[in-house]
């Protein structure tokens, strides 16, 4: 079987309006051919759950980049192990909840005064104005459970000392496009990892045959642990390095239109290989 796992701001939805208008015509080709196309985000749950109504997409997702994946309840035959049942879904979490996040970043607030914003004390006022987004949409993007994300505002030195202070604290801070997050010992690769592996459990014996979409360096993990790594091109920084050189796909168009490009490149060779 395949699946998609994909990124979404600069990837599927565009890194300025948000939209994934170039790439519908591919999301419905995915639809028809019954693959199932997996959000891995820094995105919240609240966010992802519009977006999925928007999309009509009942598959699971993976948020706040690689925090917990949710598995809608009854989506597999079995619940999976090492998941807790909460409102209707099946939730493997791998970080500690936001408020633990929040109260690191007020400890370090001190030694590094003026040099971070987050959401939680920003609010969604400060969200929309960075973002693009509307206020609701804004409201949403604070509505988070796993992680906190914050703007950097201070030299690149500092940055450094305050990723380290994070690390010696427990957390596993990425740099996405616009925000650096701040969770705990997980990353989207080892969420995608475990996710495949609860798809490959019940395919009956096929093959799992999977590809990540990505941008940025948060991306980075999953783009190494697909078997296919599709990296799109992204007007506002250049390509996350890889480690890897083999079932590597580079696009030529930006957001949500080299999202399609390379998509239907690897479903026209994924078709040949069936």
């Amino acid at each position: 079987m395949r699946i998609v796992f994909t990124d979404l701001d600069g990837s599927l939805l565009d890194h300025d309006d948000y939209s994934y208008a170039p790439a519908a015509p591919t999301l419905g080709r995915l639809a028809g051919l019954g693959v199932p196309v997996i959000p891995v985000t820094s995105k919240t749950r609240a966010e992802i759950e519009a977006l999925r109504t928007e999309l009509a997409n009942n598959h699971p997702f993976i948020v706040e980049n690689g925090a917990a994946v949710f598995i809608p309840e009854g989506y597999f035959p079995r619940q999976p192990a090492a998941t807790t049942v909460r409102d209707g879904y099946w939730v493997h979490a791998t970080s500690e909840p936001r408020a633990h996040w929040l109260q690191l970043l007020a400890d370090l607030g001190g030694d590094f005064a003026g040099d971070f914003t987050g959401f939680a004390a920003a609010g969604p006022g400060w969200i929309a104005a960075v973002t693009g987004l509307s206020p609701a949409a804004a409201a949403l993007a604070n509505n988070r459970e796993y992680s906190e994300p914050v703007q950097w505002h201070g030299s690149e030195q500092r940055k450094g000392e305050f990723i380290a202070r994070l690390r010696i604290a427990g957390a596993n801070p990425l740099q996405g496009g616009r925000f650096l997050s701040v969770a705990g010992d997980c990353d989207k690769g080892r969420a995608l990892a475990w996710l495949r592996e609860i798809y490959g459990s019940h395919a009956g014996g096929a093959a799992v045959v999977d590809l990540a979409a990505g941008d940025s360096g948060n991306d980075v993990a999953m783009l190494e642990a697909a078997a296919t790594a599709l990296v799109i091109r992204s007007p506002a920084h250049p390509f996350p390095t890889l480690g890897r050189d083999t079932g590597v796909y580079l696009t030529d168009r930006c957001g949500p239109a080299g999202w399609a490009e390379g998509v239907e490149a690897w479903l026209r060779r994924t078709d040949t290989a069936r």
